[in-house]
This record gives C-alpha cells, sequence and structure tokens, in this order.
C-alpha cells in the first residue's frame, strides 16, 4: 500500500538532488542512505508544528483526535492512567463510539498503569488495545528486555505526532508537579506521514491478534494546509539490520559544516559518536551538548559523565540543565537539518529499544529548534573545562565504574 501511495513522495536520485531544496542538497547522502537502507522516502510538502513541553503537546493532540473521522492509532511507550491519560482514553471512548476506529499499542513494562479493567472498558467500547511485548511476570522483568520505545500518533493518515512525551502529567508543568520536565514533540502534516503510519501498521501486526488489512482508507492521498518542509523518517530496533537511527546520527555529523546542537537525558554515546563529535570540534565546528543536570538515575548519570573529559579537550561544550529534568531528543546542525524523535545518545536506543525520529530537512524548523535550543542554555551551567579536567582520581572512580555497565543502561 504505501508503494501505491508515492505521487506525493519526492523520488530522487544525486543527479536530481541539484534542483532541489538546498538543505536537502547539502544532506544528500543523508537522504539517499535512508532511503537505501529502510525505504524511507524522502517527503515534501509537509507542515511542522514544533511542541515544547506537555503543555503545548497534549492540547493540540487532543485537539486533532476530537476532528478524527476515520482512525486514531497510537503507540506509547509510558501510559499512566492519571488526569492527562484518563482525558485521552476518554476521548478515545467517545471517538470509537462515533465509528472512528481506534488502534492502541502500549508497552507493557512501560505502562503498568493501564489495568485490565480499564482496557475491557476500552474493548466493549469498540477501542482495539494491545501489549506490546508482553510481560508474563514483572518480578523477572528488567531495562533489558527489548521495549517499544516510541511514541506515534496517526490521525486519518494526515496529522502524525511524534517525539519524546510519554503520556503522564509530569510532562505538564503546572503548580501541580514539583519538577520541571523539559521536552519536545512534534506535530506533521504532509506525506511524511505515510512513513509513520507503516511503521505503527508494522508494530500492530507483531504484537496484536486481531490482524488489519491496510488499505487507502489508512494513507491520505491529498493534504490540506501543505508546508514546504522535506520530511525522512528513521526508524530502528532489534529487528533492524541495521542501526539506522545511530547510522543517521553520524551522518548528519559528517555533513555539518559550521555547528552541531544536541540535547539528550541520556549520554552514553559509545566510540562512534564519540569520535565524530571531537573529529567535528577539532575542525573548528561549535558543537554544544545539552544534558540534565538533575537526572532520573545517578548511574546513567555517572557513566554520562565519564565521557565528558575527551569531549572537552576537544573543544566540545557541554551544558547541564539546571531548571529541571530534560528529556528533549534533538539534534540542530547548521541552522538547516534537525532530529526530533525518542532515541536517546545511547546503547539502548541504538540497539535493543525500538526507536524512531523524525528528520526535518527545514531552515524555519531548524530555526525555531535553535532559538529553543539556545533558551535552554540560559538555564544551564556550563562546564568548565579546566575545573573538570582537574578534578581528583577519587571523583572520577564512580563514572569510570558506571561505564563499565554502560552497555546495559
Amino acid at each position: 500500500m504505501l508503494d501505491q501511495l508515492k505521487k506525493n513522495i519526492v523520488q530522487f536520485d544525486q543527479s536530481g538532488i541539484k534542483q532541489m531544496d538546498e538543505v536537502v542538497q547539502q544532506h544528500a547522502e543523508l537522504a539517499s542512505m535512508l532511503l537505501s537502507d529502510l525505504g524511507s522516502p524522502l517527503t515534501n510538502r509537509n507542515r511542522v508544528k514544533l511542541l515544547n513541553n506537555g503543555e503545548e503537546k497534549f492540547p493540540e493532540l487532543l485537539s486533532a483526535m476530537r476532528l478524527a473521522k476515520n482512525h486514531i492509532h497510537l503507540e506509547y511507550y509510558i501510559y499512566e492512567y492519571d488526569e492527562i491519560g484518563s482525558s485521552i482514553i476518554e476521548l478515545l471512548i467517545e471517538k470509537a463510539k462515533e465509528g472512528v476506529e481506534v488502534l492502541f499499542i502500549y508497552d507493557d513494562f512501560g505502562s503498568p498503569g493501564i489495568k485490565r479493567s480499564t482496557e475491557k472498558r476500552m474493548q466493549e467500547a469498540g477501542i482495539c488495545i494491545f501489549p506490546f511485548h508482553k510481560v508474563r511476570f514483572y518480578i523477572l522483568a528488567n531495562r533489558l528486555n527489548y521495549r517499544n520505545h516510541r511514541k506515534i500518533v496517526v490521525i486519518d493518515g494526515q496529522t502524525a505526532f511524534v517525539g519524546g512525551i510519554n503520556v503522564s502529567d509530569r510532562y505538564i508543568n503546572n503548580n501541580k508537579n514539583k519538577l520541571y520536565w523539559r521536552d519536545t514533540h512534534v506535530r506533521i502534516d504532509g506525506p511524511a506521514v505515510y512513513y509513520l503510519q507503516y511503521i505503527f501498521l508494522t508494530d500492530w501486526s507483531f504484537c496484536c491478534s486481531k490482524k488489519l488489512v491496510a488499505d487507502q482508507r489508512h494513507f491520505a492521498t491529498s493534504f490540506e494546509n501543505k508546508g514546504d518542509a522535506y520530511i525522512q523518517i528513521a526508524a530502528a530496533g532489534p529487528d533492524s539490520l541495521q542501526p539506522s537511527i545511530l547510522y543517521a546520527i553520524l551522518q548528519a555529523i559528517y555533513l555539518a559544516k559550521k555547528e552541531i546542537l544536541i540535547t539528550t537525558p541520556y549520554f552514553i554515546p559509545g566510540d562512534s559518536i564519540m569520535n565524530a563529535l571531537c573529529i567535528a570540534a577539532m575542525s573548528g565546528l561549535s558543537v554544544k551538548i545539552l544534558v540534565p543536570g538533575i537526572s532520573d538515575s545517578k548511574l546513567v548519570n555517572a557513566a554520562s559523565r565519564s565521557y565528558y573529559k575527551d569531549l572537552l579537550q576537544a573543544g566540545v561544550e557541554i551544558y547541564l540543565y539546571q531548571k529541571g529534568f530534560v528529556h528533549a531528543k534533538t539534534m540542530i546542525t547548521d541552522n538547516m537539518l534537525c532530529m526530533i524523535g525518542t532515541a536517546n545518545m545511547d546503547y539502548r536506543s541504538f540497539e535493543l529499544n525500538f526507536e524512531v525520529n523524525a528528520i526535518i530537512y527545514d531552515k524555519p524548523t531548524a530555526t525555531s529548534m535553535r532559538t529553543s535550543f539556545f533558551n535552554d542554555l540560559k538555564a544551564a551551567e556550563q562546564i568548565n573545562p579546566e575545573k573538570w579536567l582537574s578534578r581528583s582520581a577519587y571523583k572520577q572512580l564512580p563514572e569510570k565504574f558506571a561505564r563499565l555497565f554502560s552497555p546495559v543502561l
């Protein structure tokens, strides 16, 4: 079905790239790699809306779902049955009763808040809901399980949401939450939704006993309010032949000419990304990394800090976010290209979890994300290289010890 609906999808070769947007031209090798590796088409005429934090994402998501006429497809790693979680479920029940097809995948390990009674009520309303990779014995489950870390919503095959924000009240910054939660999501309207729909339907076929025959109603043939953004989707998981998201990040770093801006909550990069970042900084590029100053995992935070020495020596600037917990997974290069998605910059996301990133070749979007990045730096503390490199061996020992466990954190 995906192959039948490529009228709005850019087909290109290296000669055709020359007639395309400047941003695409500069990143032709990245676009070609994803098309060759994943069959992920480069799409144009997309409209992009950046959504910072839950207070921007959830009203936008609820508004879009209320307008659904054919289907709503959702998959989340963490889905909590709290105020926002219950609001979404009530709306899904309402839409299902109107005849809208509602398919819901949740990760069984990440979403223990979805109880059997909640599932039953949703099913009675006509919602098809299934866990991904069901956990039989929670006492034996741990982080080593292959988890579905994706956060995807597709509405009527025209609109999609993807990014770092799960469904939980913790992502909404209000007087009820003590910890400020900084995250980034994106709404996409346009042909890029095709591949996100394809990923969802593939995941559905994997985990659900109720089979679904995809047809043209799942893939829109025309789009209103078209934009100008070129977008590609990178997906990877334990079933992938290649670590495609890792390769996409590496290729974007290699193709950068002036600036690389990275935000990640978990930074355990491995040798390939370490080498790429160090080479970029030593070559004169401005490389800035924003990581949590306040982390939800002391062990992961310690392991991350073990990598800072080599980066600082190469000229990379590292900032520790102080306002709260930064959970966004983004990268912006040269104020031209940006990535927003679910993958952390660590081994678990690159090799063990099912992840998805949107790669946006668009200057206006990159400019907005760059502005947000530098606004976040105002709430961050830059690591002083001299002070960091002069720390005692006693302070560095726990970090070196934690690094031994990097592949399983």
